[in-house]
């Protein structure tokens, strides 16, 4: 404000020149903004190989540091070894899979009348019945043809678009092998173009990013492994068939290492279901007595044992990012969101500041602790002014 009181009056002039600047940039950034959009698949294939490069980075640098492989070489090593794998288990799932729906098509009708009377026999539940035994396996072989037929279309759908499918999975193996094989020349690269304090903020993010998703993915991978191992010989023990135990197994391990919160419950729950309709009660409280006993082995022991250099995430951080990231880039939206949310957090505790907490809430139980420790040492009260 001026002298006199009065507040000074900003001038804006408007020339041709600055008008067409103005302009240019919109127009810019709305070229910019279509080609983004002309280009969303390559953009989100190009976030996922980057991704995936991150959770390489580790199993290469330990295989250059260990036997002094060339990068290239380490991850065509390690594609190879995923490949032969995934071939290995379409192998030996896919014939076991279709046993598995064999028998429900064949057995469906007879488990639904096994489960009816139980119920109704242990806890006086009634469930309307289609009709005679003929009936319900009418109505069941009906559903069953009905669910082929789905699969059928779902097929011939999958198989017309299986080119660019399969090319969307080589360009995202492509992308993935250049950027792990050419990592540490591709982040001096990016770190050349910012200052010296920058390049120590970004390139401690880079390698903590290495780190936690590259241990993130071999956790649970192993996680997955000795679940899925326990899983198939609880089965066997009961007198599953083989061939429905394995998928079950794999299944059960997968959902219930890689979804967080409610996987172990759906992880379990398909598995008990099954041996309930095939072995009966005895065999379902089984894999039930199993899948408790070996969850509060995982969460007190083997899950700290394996996780412990790696992300550590709160159990409502990690089921909130789960629905986030389904909610924005569907089943590998969510499959990415815990790793990314662990990121997220070390980048939070690197670059804000913490402080020591002075209040002491009656709330607290450690607080509650060491308040009374402090006491039995001395007599002399706290408050909030002293």
């Amino acid at each position: 404000m001026s002298k006199d009181g009065t507040r000074p009056v900003t001038r804006i002039q408007l020339t041709g020149k600055t008008i067409w600047q103005v302009i240019g940039a919109v127009l810019l950034t709305l070229g910019g903004l279509w080609a983004m959009g002309q280009m969303r698949s390559l953009l989100w294939m190009l976030i996922l190989s980057f991704f995936f490069s991150l959770a390489l980075q580790p199993a290469v640098n330990w295989c250059v540091q260990r036997f002094g492989w060339r990068r290239g070489s380490a991850v065509g090593a390690i594609y190879g070894i995923g490949f032969l794998a995934g071939a290995l288990m379409i192998l030996i799932l896919i014939p076991a899979i279709t046993q598995l729906a064999q028998s429900i098509g064949e057995s469906g009708s007879e488990w639904i009348a096994n489960g009816s009377a139980w119920l109704s026999d242990t806890f006086g539940v009634e469930f309307p019945s289609p009709g005679t035994g003929d009936d319900v396996a009418q109505s069941t072989s009906q559903i069953v043809e009905d669910w082929a037929k789905g699969a059928i279309g779902n097929l011939v759908g999958i198989a017309t678009s299986g080119v660019a499918f399969i090319f969307n999975i080589a360009t995202i193996a492509m992308f993935t092998f250049y950027f792990t094989a050419d990592a540490p020349r591709f982040q001096r690269t990016v770190l050349s173009h910012m200052s010296p304090e920058s390049q120590q903020r970004v390139g401690w993010t880079w390698d903590e990013a290495i780190k936690q998703t590259g241990g993130y993915f071999y956790s649970r991978t192993l996680l997955m492994l000795i679940n899925s191992t326990g899983f198939f010989f609880t089965m066997v023990l009961v007198g599953m068939p083989v061939a429905i135990a394995l998928p079950l197994a794999v299944f059960g391990g997968f959902v219930s290492v890689f979804i967080p919160a409610i996987g172990t419950y759906i992880g379990a729950a398909i598995p008990i279901l099954l041996t309930l309709a095939i072995q009966g009660l005895f065999g379902a409280l089984v894999v039930l007595g199993y899948a408790l006993v070996y969850q509060q082995i995982e969460n007190y022991w083997l899950s700290p044992k394996i996780s412990s250099k790696t992300m550590a995430l709160n159990g409502a951080v990690a089921f909130g990012a789960a629905l986030a990231g389904g909610a924005i880039a569907g089943p590998m939206g969510a499959f990415m969101a815990l790793p990314v949310a662990a990121l997220i957090m070390s980048f939070a505790s690197n670059f804000t500041k913490s402080y020591d907490v002075v209040y002491h809430s009656p709330n607290d139980d450690r607080a509650s602790d060491e308040n009374e420790t402090a006491e039995s040492g001395s007599s002399t009260g706290n408050s909030p002014a002293g």
